[in-house]
């Protein structure tokens, strides 16, 4: 199997290690096969590809969709290393509030698979980074929901100093905030 499938402490966000094969010429490796993929649990759809580019310390996040829209999302860092986050964002999850964290960079060419009901977010830990993200459903900015990085109910350690941020990632709501203003 060209994939070790490894189920992290929240169930369904899963680390992905694909086989490598190197030489002197260089590597190559699967991404991904719809195959192995359906095999382990991960039975999705995928139709949407994004790349993003980071400089170091810019925190992007935490991101997600909301209802019809929610997307799951296959992350991969291509170039440089980033600090990849999923927090469970399901008010009625075992996991609720949980989050998870992992490095993915060229180096190890790991992948994080994200399930729908899920924030996302990652900090760029080099001077520069690139990840592809595969998403299980399309953009759609009437759908668009986030949480605040610092969240004090979450407490996620970025692995970074002092976060650059987007204007919009500046001013999103707590998770408690969020759900309050939902329901």
């Amino acid at each position: 199997m060209p994939f070790k499938f490894e189920e992290l402490s929240i169930p369904g966000v899963i680390l992905v290690t694909p086989k490598v094969f190197k030489d002197d010429r260089g590597f190559f490796l699967e991404t991904y096969t719809q195959y192995d993929f359906f095999a382990y649990k991960i039975a999705v759809d995928f139709i949407q590809d994004n790349h993003s580019r980071s400089t170091k310390n810019v925190l992007r996040g935490l991101h997600f969709q909301k209802g019809l829209h929610a997307q799951g999302k296959l992350v991969r860092c291509i170039q440089g290393e980033i600090y990849d986050v999923a927090v469970d964002i399901r008010p009625d999850s075992p996991t609720f509030k949980k989050w998870v964290g992992v490095f993915l960079n060229e180096e190890n060419k790991k992948m994080l698979y994200i399930p729908e009901g899920f924030a996302h977010g990652f900090s760029t830990i080099s001077d520069t980074a690139e990840i592809t993200y595969k998403c299980t459903n399309y953009y759609n900015a009437g759908a668009d929901g986030g949480i605040i990085w610092n969240d004090s109910d979450l407490n996620i350690d970025w692995h970074i100093e002092k976060p650059i941020l987007s204007e919009k990632d500046q001013k999103h709501p707590t998770l408690k905030e969020y759900l309050t203003n939902v329901g």
